[in-house]
């Protein structure tokens, strides 16, 4: 009985909530993709992080639709969109925004003005954050994790809702900043962009999406939206999906007895309690999407990989033989489920 037990209680009220959600996640992504095709699952992550929200790093190689993506994304739900492309000589203040000297000519006095830069949005593309240096990284890094800024002793709120959609290249590293793994690990959600199918290929290749994003219907509003992600937390979560959450995540570090031994030589580094909460949250948005009212394994191990792959710091063995993370992951649920029958 203890297995079923669980810490919240819907009411009524938000079950009407919930199935409204559903047919809402139904509707964006019939709209999303009229303009995005052959990238269902990429869309159902990204719109998960959102409705839990968190921030987004995309990796994938350029021309497979990410800026059109999310700026499609944020057209249906009527959410302000600003586009960052980072390189080199990109400063802090061209993110955050800068005091300019202005003058009162009535009064003869001269004043300080903010203007407010490109993070003052709902979504903020943040296109190949790592070809800018570190100190315009933790720029960025530090509006995410507060959610506001600093400037000159004063601190301005940003935005509400408010999310960062990174993109990375994986190819052309030279000349390239990686992001640290404790700035990957404000990350919600590590996302891989593939190349579409065949046959959705051949769709692009007769579309012309510049028309159809004109035309994007508004599904929903940012307050409806911040009004989801208050009821999202509410789902109830029964007390074995906690215990499994806990005991995969733990056993990704190798230090711990928990570790299978397997994975002692392949892992550096393990995920940290952080990849529990986004588990946890993650899946009651996934279960909310899809209008149910319980948190299931299914939830979880829809959004492992994309929660724990760039938290698991794989060794110099592991690379050489080719082992991913998203191999360690897989393989540690396989054997929690062996283990289950």
């Amino acid at each position: 009985m203890n297995e079923k037990k669980v810490e919240n209680e819907i009411t009524q009220s938000d079950v009407e909530k919930i199935n409204k959600i559903r047919d809402n996640y139904s509707k964006l992504k019939n709209e999303i993709a009229k303009v995005i095709y052959g990238q269902d699952d990429v869309i159902e992550k990204i719109l998960i992080c959102i409705f839990s929200g968190g921030h987004a790093l995309l990796m994938g190689v350029p021309g497979l639709a990410k800026t059109l993506t999310i700026n499609t994304i944020a057209k249906t739900m009527n959410l302000s969109f600003s586009r960052i492309q980072f390189t080199p000589d990109l400063m802090p203040s061209d993110i955050i925004g800068t005091e300019i000297l202005q003058e009162d000519y009535n009064e003869g006095k001269r004043f300080l003005q903010f203007i407010k830069g490109p993070v003052f949005a709902n979504v903020i593309l943040a296109d190949e954050i790592n070809r800018t240096p570190p100190k315009t990284q933790a720029a960025l890094l530090q509006a995410m994790q507060e959610k506001s800024i600093t400037v000159a002793g004063k601190t301005y709120e940003l935005v509400k809702p408010f999310f960062v959609l990174a993109t990375q290249n994986p190819i052309e590293q030279e000349g390239t900043y990686p992001l640290p793994e404790a700035q990957l690990d404000r990350f919600m959600f590590f996302i891989k962009v593939n190349y579409p199918d065949k046959e959705h290929e051949l769709m692009i290749a007769k579309s012309n999406p510049s028309p159809l994003v004109n035309n994007i219907k508004h599904i929903i509003s940012s307050e409806e939206l911040i009004e989801y992600q208050e009821l999202i937390k509410k789902i109830p979560v029964p007390e074995h999906i906690y215990d499994y959450v806990v005991r995969i995540v733990r056993e990704t570090r190798p230090p711990l007895p928990e570790a299978p031994k397997w994975l002692k030589s392949l892992v550096n580094w393990g995920a940290g309690p952080r990849a529990v909460q986004f588990l946890i949250l993650g899946a009651k948005a996934r279960a909310i999407l899809n209008g149910n009212y319980l948190v299931t394994k299914e939830d979880v191990n829809s959004i492992m990989p994309e929660v724990l792959s760039h938290r698991i710091l794989l060794s110099f063995h592991a690379e050489t033989e080719n082992i991913t993370s998203e191999d360690i992951i897989r393989r540690l649920i396989d054997e929690y489920e062996s283990k289950q029958q």
